[in-house]
């Protein structure tokens, strides 16, 4: 069946053929049919990544088996969803040991995108918990890889592009309940938050949010919320995983965020949060992923779409990220989901985007006046930096800028080709950003 896939931004649809495999043998088969492939789960990627124009892109939902082992070790099935691992492990006592902000994500697509978390600078990203990785290779090949192994880190953030991964086995951690303990600030410029984030580094979980639009002495206010898991001692029962509640329609107004609609949520999703708060009770679910309880919430940007800008500079840039974000509140940027995390220590894998310093993280209407250029100065900023750019949330870097931003990338290449001598693994982001070799895919 032939259809039209787009990424969460819903801004570069292209068509594909959509095979479900009903199990591996099915999967070996799409592998060596001739045909270019890509897996695809959840579609959470922002942009192109699990697009495959004019190839076929494989729904792996049937592989969604869970099987436990001792101390916590789970294996599981690559299109398991991440919100189903969750549900499944939270009553046993355990918690997937690195979540993104939704749980709307394959275990197959945590590794191809080696997501990260709140706990970045505690636990690194999904990928550090992987213990094993089934997958099947470009020749039909089914190979179990480990860490000791480079394919194993080439798959880790390969966005896909080294196989088809068809299981898992991964480490999670232990909690004591549904619940977590929380701690918010709320803090008055750039400054402070990053001071108030600096001040929650024992805490396993931290995170700011930042009014983009706010100017002069205010730039860079925010909320900053740190956490930890606790007992459910005294609580009611509190949701693992958010249920939708509401759903976004279907057709929605375009240019509906705008910088006056943005700035008036904005200044009062301040106002409402307390200065100053410890002990706070929430559920996992309101914690880990309270836009999970909008359906579809993506459509909210209207037909045109959005983009996600995260960019991650060093540890000492931190003035240059205070330039990039300077830079949108200027331009008066509307974003209502602005994100300033800390990153601890990268990972071996040559594409995974977090290495140790901080990471900004902007939601963007695409119809924002002179956008493009916005962009553009953004990204010689984070490449003069040091720095990179999420290829998970990634659709519109130049492809000049990926060996800049990713050093590794030829090591990657190399290791990849290897996998895939015959280019079957293609996708819209690998062939836009060149990460194909010439004549491969």
């Amino acid at each position: 069946m032939w259809s039209p896939q787009m990424g969460w931004g819903r801004t570069a649809p292209s068509v594909s053929r959509v095979i479900k495999p009903l199990d591996v043998a099915g999967i070996e088969a799409a592998v060596m049919s001739g045909s270019a492939v890509i897996a695809r789960g959840l579609g959470r990627s922002y942009g192109d990544a699990a697009q495959n124009a004019g190839g076929a892109v494989l729904d792996l939902a049937t592989l969604n088996s869970i099987a436990w082992g001792e101390a916590g070790i789970v294996t599981v099935g690559a299109g398991l969803c991440l919100r189903d691992l969750i549900n499944d492990a939270v009553p046993r006592g355990w918690f997937v040991p690195v979540t993104p902000g939704t749980s709307w994500v394959t275990i197959g697509g945590a590794i191809a995108a080696d997501v990260h978390g709140k706990n970045h600078h505690r636990d690194g990203s999904f990928g550090a918990h992987v213990l094993r990785i089934g997958i099947v290779d470009g020749r039909g090949d089914r190979l179990d890889l480990t860490p000791s192994d480079e394919r194993f880190w080439a798959t880790i953030g390969g966005m896909g592009l080294t196989g088809i991964i068809i299981d898992a086995t991964v480490q999670m951690i232990p909690i004591p309940g549904r619940h977590m303990t929380v701690s918010t600030r709320r803090t008055a410029d750039f400054d402070s938050t990053v001071e108030a984030l600096m001040s929650a580094d024992s805490a396993r979980y931290s995170v700011a949010w930042l009014d983009s639009l706010a100017t002069g002495a205010a730039c860079g206010r925010g909320i900053v919320t740190f956490g930890e898991h606790s007992s459910d001692a005294g609580a009611g029962k509190g949701d693992a995983v958010a249920a939708p509640r509401i759903s976004a329609p279907e057709i929605f107004p375009d240019q509906l965020l705008n910088r006056r609609t943005v700035a008036a949520f904005n200044s009062l999703w301040f106002r409402l949060a307390p200065s100053h708060r410890d002990g706070q009770r929430q559920s996992l679910a309101e914690f880990f992923h309270p836009l999970d309880a909008v359906a579809h919430w993506n459509r909210v940007y209207g037909t045109r779409g959005f983009l996600q800008y995260q960019c991650v500079v060093p540890a000492g840039e931190l003035e240059i990220l205070r330039r990039i974000f300077t830079r949108f509140v200027d331009a008066q940027v509307p974003s209502f989901l602005t994100v300033l995390k800390r990153f601890g220590a990268a990972s071996n894998a040559p594409l995974s985007f977090p290495i140790p310093g901080w990471t900004l993280t902007l939601d963007i209407p695409t119809d924002v006046p002179g956008l493009p250029a916005i962009l553009a100065a953004a990204d010689d900023l984070v490449t003069h930096a040091g720095g990179r750019l999420y290829l998970a949330k990634d659709s519109r870097m130049p492809a000049r800028l990926m060996p800049l931003m990713y050093p590794r990338l030829g090591q990657w290449q190399a290791i990849r080709d290897a996998m895939d001598p015959n280019g079957v693994f293609t996708s819209d982001l690998g062939s836009r950003l060149g990460l194909l070799r010439p004549g491969r895919g």
